[in-house]
């Protein structure tokens, strides 16, 4: 291939890592946004969502000109097939980290119920899924991404420990209940994003290696 589609090569997977950092701190100012009580921060989070959205198109249409002019075969081709799905799940990461500052909007002045149950251990386990997905990406090392089943394992017992611990909380006190239904929300939005960043490595894996693998 000619210089200049290695060139555009290069600067796509580089504005597919920027969209990638957008998503994951989009994602972990959120929570911490909703941790603090900080309805500034949550506010600028949101506000984040129209560059992602931008990102988004962009890259779309820079990798469906580079197939349509170079056609490239081979793993040329599955690594723009990676960066179009992977923005797709990137795009997505980031809109629940926006769904999560605006309910951190929401409940910044009512007190936290049970530190927040496991609320902020999670989003960190989510958040280093994403940022592995990523960095994998970046290098083709496998080895960052081969545990992600047991990883998505873990956010699932996570999320139902959330749910569980919250239903209490709620039988127990009526006025609870609002501030737990959306606890509750936000454990299944990142345990989402954990599904997103499983679907990453799948696409990953088969940008390097030609082989499909399924992550469950």
């Amino acid at each position: 291939m000619s210089e200049k589609f290695i060139k555009e090569m290069e600067e796509l997977k580089k504005e597919l890592l920027e969209m990638g950092d957008i998503a994951v701190g989009m994602l972990i100012d959120s929570v911490r946004a909703l941790k603090e009580q900080n309805v500034e921060m949550a506010r600028e989070v949101v506000s984040r969502k129209t560059k992602l959205a931008e990102m988004d198109e962009e890259i779309e249409e820079r990798a469906l000109t580079t197939i349509a002019l170079y056609q490239p075969m081979a793993k040329d081709m599955r690594t723009l097939g990676c960066i179009l799905k992977m923005i797709t799940y990137l795009a997505r990461i980031g809109r629940y980290g926006k769904d999560i500052a605006k309910v951190a909007e929401q409940l910044a002045e009512r007190p936290h119920i049970g530190k927040l149950v496991e609320i902020p251990y999670m989003a960190e386990k989510v958040a280093g899924m994403v940022s592995d997905a990523l960095n994998a990406f970046e290098t083709e090392d496998l080895s960052l991404i081969e545990d992600f089943s047991e990883r998505d394992d873990e956010l699932d017992s996570m999320r139902y420990s959330i749910f569980r611990e919250c239903l209490t909380y709620m039988m127990e006190d009526p006025t609870k209940i609002t501030r737990c239904s959306h606890h509750i929300m936000i454990a299944r939005y990142l345990e989402r994003c954990g599904d997103h960043a499983c679907k990453m490595a799948e696409k990953i894996h088969y940008m390097v290696t030609g082989e499909r693998v399924e992550i469950k």
